[in-house]
């Protein structure tokens, strides 16, 4: 049996669970947010039996797209410029998944 922990922008997380239903796979959703852009994301808790693993990457992979995103950094990272300068917005690559799968030694349902 293996645990995986899938980290998906919200964007993605609807559709992600609408697949997760179809294929019969249970999924805890959790809400959780981004260290870097401080965004929105969805983490998923899944227990798999080991065969399953692959289908489940598959569909994680098929629904969560990167794309590309405006966002205006919170400090001047230009130590040049005066600190009455404003920082533009830059465009940064946001989206995709962050997955983890790890053996799960024990698994218990009460």
């Amino acid at each position: 049996m293996k645990m995986i922990f899938a980290i998906v922008q919200d964007k993605d997380s609807n559709r992600l669970s609408s697949e997760f239903v179809n294929a019969n796979i249970r999924a805890t959703k959790l809400a959780s947010s981004g260290g870097f852009l401080r965004s929105g994301n969805t983490t998923f808790i899944i227990g798999l039996e080991d065969e399953r693993v692959k289908d489940a990457l598959r569909i994680i992979r098929e629904t969560s797209h990167s794309r590309e995103q405006f966002m205006t950094p919170p400090i001047n990272l230009d130590s040049s410029l005066d600190g009455g300068e404003t920082a533009f917005p830059v465009e940064v690559q946001v989206g995709g998944a962050t997955v983890f799968v790890m053996p799960v030694e024990q698994f218990h349902q009460f």
